[in-house]
């Protein structure tokens, strides 16, 4: 599907690349009218984002959903939301891809029913289900099962695709999210192939699919990829991709059809390097970022969205959208780009830099293969360790000044920015009223319903799930028809495979070296000072993640530099109720809480926890918190009794911990450590 003013494509020009927006939040109806505004100013395709307790299986009404509900994408709790996502949009001619991954398989089977409604044939449907969840286990942390059962859904998903939907994408295999989590290039291309290996092996060992489907199963395969600023090594990133897959996939599988070897992918440029300050200088990093996955034809995505220039400020607004919209038509059909072949053939600093991230990428590969594959090597933690290490030694080159980030650590002398003049205005707000309305619908769509036909429906899923041979797309379009809610499909799942909780990484970290040695060290004296005033032998930092928002990298980050400093640190992990932290703190007797959320669901889960403090009697509890907070929430939540507010302006993590310090002191000592003598600090 196309908007009404799509240009055509001239001859001996290349076809655009499908040009999506990541959109979503709210209500369905409310994102039902993005979606179409979005497709009337040119957009090709549609890529949804679903809140996280859709993602996360829970029902709107659920505790953890608490704040959560439309923040960060579209909540879909049953058949009737997913009605009125799509209603007025075709979907045999809509190519939709759909950001989901613990409940994909649940999501896709309510996406087939509406189309199925509309009259859609089931083989002309197009699209992408991400459905990774290997990498969910390392970074965005929207898991639900253990490994073992998780990749049984995804294969189960990819055999019914395969089979039902032939051009459906069944997986997108996430690279991206692992360098948003810090991985290195050779580190994003080696544990992304080694996901895609595992999945292919599942895939081949479960028996579904005969032999000779294993072709038209790699040919489905699709990776999302990410690209930084540093576009000469992502474009070669992209290139070593490529070559690897090709040769896995015929060396492994014996997939001798070119076609089906062919390395597909779709990109959302970089967003861990967008900045708070000076955020106009986003848009040039966004479109340098876009570069990379555009300039070489041999290696163009298929598929391109690009983030928003004020995502580091808050949920960016549909115009904010547009723009990035606007990047790639310029580049698309004003520029001579789609007229000429590759541009970079027989580049010898090319070719070099490919050749040298295929290698690294090899031996890595060979590592995590040596391990048994993926899956050990998430049970282990090996690989969050080591993405909690890259992310480390990176922050640690922005605080040296070795990385310079223009606007942040350099070149900070600024004018004012008309765009950012009214900070209250500059971002989407969600208004909570949604949040109480998608309650009250999911009452009443529960109320109306074959409670009967429910619970036939749900007893079959568990059975099916009991017995591990058995595919479990059917119970699940059995479930979609019959009225189940997102949370009760997740629920009977969850009885049956069990909870998971995934290493955090944090203790197998190294010890921080790249920061400045000077303002660590003072860090660390006055940690010892604060201690020693105190008279306990170690100061104690809990750090929360309240809620489901699982980008868990600033915690670890905070985390790590606080036990290098000297802190005992209490984490957790992701996914915790207010409640469950209030009694973690009183437990451990902490003398700090530091709270890391990025949902937007701030503005109820930091009450809640302060209101606990008070009723468990710590209400001298000094509490801390980080995230994407825009300055009026941040006001707001100073003047609730939050000591600190930290942004991603706040890039100095020794900085942070150094301020933890003095609100403890401030909250039991009445000084701040830098009126320590023996720990003399800058600033």
């Amino acid at each position: 599907m196309t908007g009404p003013h799509q240009p055509q494509r001239p001859p001996g020009r290349d076809r655009p690349w499908l040009m999506r927006t990541y959109a979503g939040h709210s209500s369905a109806a409310e994102s039902n009218a993005l979606y179409r505004r979005n497709l009337a100013k040119g957009q090709t395709g549609l890529s949804v984002a679903f809140d996280l307790p859709t993602q996360t299986g829970y029902d709107a009404d659920h505790v953890l959903a608490r704040g959560e509900v439309g923040r960060v994408g579209v909540p879909v709790g049953h058949l009737g939301d997913m009605r009125a996502l799509f209603e007025g949009i075709p979907l045999e001619q809509t190519n939709t891809s759909m950001t989901i991954n613990a409940t994909a398989m649940w999501l896709v089977a309510l996406y087939q029913v509406v189309a199925q409604e509309q009259g859609a044939e089931l083989a002309k449907l197009a699209g992408t289900s991400q459905n990774d969840i290997i990498k969910e286990y390392l970074s965005r942390g929207t898991y639900i099962f253990p490994p073992g059962p998780s990749l049984r859904l995804t294969t189960d998903l990819i055999a019914y695709t395969v089979a039902e939907i032939p051009r459906w994408n069944p997986i997108n295999v996430c690279s991206y999210h692992l360098q948003e989590a810090g991985a290195t290039p050779v580190q994003e291309i080696a544990y992304a192939m080694c996901t895609a290996m595992a999945v292919l092996d599942a895939v081949r060992d479960r028996g579904q699919l005969s032999p000779g489907k294993m072709g038209e199963v790699v040919a489905r395969i699709s990776f999302f990829v990410n690209a930084g600023v540093r576009f000469v090594e992502e474009m070669c990133k992209v290139r070593a991709f490529t070559q690897l897959w090709d040769k896995i996939t015929r060396e492994r599988y014996g997939i001798t059809d070119p076609a089906c070897r062919r390395f597909r992918y779709g990109v959302q440029v970089n967003s861990l390097g967008l900045t708070e300050a000076q955020p106009e200088n986003n848009v040039q990093r966004i479109v340098l970022e876009m570069l990379a996955v555009t300039l070489s034809r041999d290696a163009r995505a298929r598929a391109v969205q690009l983030p928003a220039w004020n995502e580091a400020l808050g949920l960016p607004r549909p115009w904010d959208q547009q723009w990035s919209l606007r990047i790639q038509q310029v580049l698309a059909f004003e520029s001579d780009l789609l007229e000429y072949g590759d541009l970079f053939d027989g580049s010898p600093v090319v070719a070099a830099k490919t050749a040298e991230l295929v290698a690294g990428a090899e031996a890595e590969i060979s590592k995590v293969l040596e391990m048994g594959g993926v899956i050990p090597a998430v049970e282990s933690g090996y690989l969050k360790s080591q993405l909690v290490a890259s992310h480390a030694a990176r922050r640690a080159r922005i605080e040296s000044g070795a990385d310079k980030i223009v606007g942040v650590n350099c070149f900070e002398t600024t004018e004012p920015s008309p765009l950012t003049a009214d900070l209250d205005t500059a971002v989407q707000r969600v208004d909570p009223a949604h949040e109480l309305a998608v309650r009250d619908s999911l009452e009443r769509w529960r109320s109306q319903r074959d409670q009967a036909r429910v619970a036939q429906a749900l007893d079959r899923l568990r059975a099916d799930a009991e017995r591990a041979d058995t595919n479990l797309m059917a119970a699940t379009l059995a479930c979609a028809r019959a009225g189940v809610t997102t949370g009760e499909w997740s629920a009977a799942l969850r009885e049956v495979f069990g909870e998971y909780r995934a290493p955090t990484g944090v203790s197998g970290a190294p010890l921080a070296a790249a920061v400045p040695d000077e303002e660590l060290a003072a860090v660390r004296s006055a940690v010892a000072g604060t201690a020693a005033d105190l008279g306990v032998a170690r100061l104690r930092l809990l750090v929360g993640k309240p809620g489901l928002d699982g980008h868990s990298n600033g915690a670890e980050q905070i985390a790590v530099r606080a036990r290098d400093a000297g802190f005992e640190v209490i984490y957790q992990g992701i996914r915790l109720t207010p409640e469950e932290i209030v009694a973690a703190a009183v437990a451990e007797d902490v003398h700090c809480v530091g709270l890391s959320i990025l949902s937007g669901g701030h503005a109820e889960l930091v009450p809640e926890v302060l209101r606990g403090l008070r009723e468990a009697g710590a209400a001298d509890l000094p509490v801390v918190v980080g995230g994407i907070i825009p300055a009026a929430d941040a006001e707001a939540l100073r003047a609730q009794g939050v000591c600190a507010v930290f942004t991603p302006k706040d890039f100095g993590i020794t900085a942070i911990i150094g301020r933890i310090v003095d609100e403890i002191r401030l909250a039991h000592l009445a000084r701040p450590a830098s009126q320590l003598t023996s720990a003399p600090r800058k600033g």
